[in-house]
């Protein structure tokens, strides 16, 4: 339904292809990209959004987070972007904003990308710092 919907073609060529320079642009055995994507969206939501659940909630919350969220939210989510940044010429999303918004509006969002990314440190510290804390007393 995604390739419908965003409308791929697997027979356009990606920028890895098209502006190929062997450093910025190195198209890759496709055997590589699962690795690659799962090392990219480990961030807040998949790994802290279970814990907590699983903490505070027990097993199945935790479960039904990694299921239904990593696949239909954080899927559906880093598809898109993924898609955007390769329509154009595989620039972040920033770049994207950049392009098709007002000033506001990407000063803005870089403001939003830096709050979200303190927000991320805070709760990794929080977690990791959680669990040096002896709560047996």
């Amino acid at each position: 339904m995604l390739v419908r919907l965003l409308k791929l073609d697997p027979k356009v060529a990606t920028p890895a292809i098209k502006l190929r320079d062997d450093v910025d642009y190195v198209p890759i055995d496709q055997k590589f990209l699962l690795g690659q994507h799962f090392s990219a969206i480990a961030a807040a939501g998949p790994i802290v959004g279970p814990i907590l659940a699983g903490a505070m909630f027990g097993w199945l919350p935790a479960l039904l987070w990694i299921l239904i969220g990593a696949i239909f939210v954080g899927g559906v989510h880093d598809m898109t972007a993924l898609v955007a940044s390769i329509r154009h010429k595989a620039r972040s999303i920033a770049e994207v904003v950049r392009e098709h918004m007002t000033r506001r509006s990407f000063l803005l969002f870089l403001a939003f990308i830096w709050l979200a990314l303190i927000y991320i440190i805070v709760a990794f510290a929080d977690i990791t710092a959680s669990s040096f804390v002896d709560r047996s007393t």
